[in-house]
């Protein structure tokens, strides 16, 4: 049985594990979005959250960087599009949304930036230290 194009790949898991194992639809659908949940939450708070049986999924710092750099750039973007007074109603409401969505994932991705920082500091912090100390007798 194929994936009707209408349903989305999560509603159609949920209608074939709802059949298979004679479950409510709703009861699979709260399962589903909790266990997500709690990934992304696991995620945000650790490094790295390992799935049994599907696999690890890890904060690659590097990628990370680079995404933030791409939506700080998207953001000047944006705002100076809004800037312009040609634009329609629209444009502008599009763009709106856009800068939206883009301020949303910076608001996400900046505390988790900001502790690995905070991390990277503490330890050249505690290298340095004891050198210096060594040095001053």
């Amino acid at each position: 049985m194929d994936k009707p194009i209408s349903l989305s790949v999560k509603d159609y898991i949920i209608r074939k594990m709802a059949v298979k194992m004679m479950v409510g639809e709703k009861m699979l659908d709260a399962v589903i979005m909790h266990q997500f949940s709690s990934a992304n939450e696991a995620l945000r708070t650790n490094m790295s959250v390992e799935v049994a049986g599907f696999g690890k999924f890890l904060f690659n710092i590097k990628k990370a960087h680079k995404k933030m750099d791409k939506m700080l750039s998207q953001k000047r973007v944006f705002e100076n599009i809004l800037l312009r007074p040609d634009l329609t109603e629209q444009k502008q409401h599009s763009t709106q949304v856009k800068l939206n969505n883009i301020l949303l994932c910076i608001e996400t991705l900046k505390p988790k930036l900001d502790e690995f920082q905070t991390d990277i500091r503490g330890m050249e912090e505690q290298l340095d230290s004891p050198s210096s100390s060594e040095g001053a007798d």
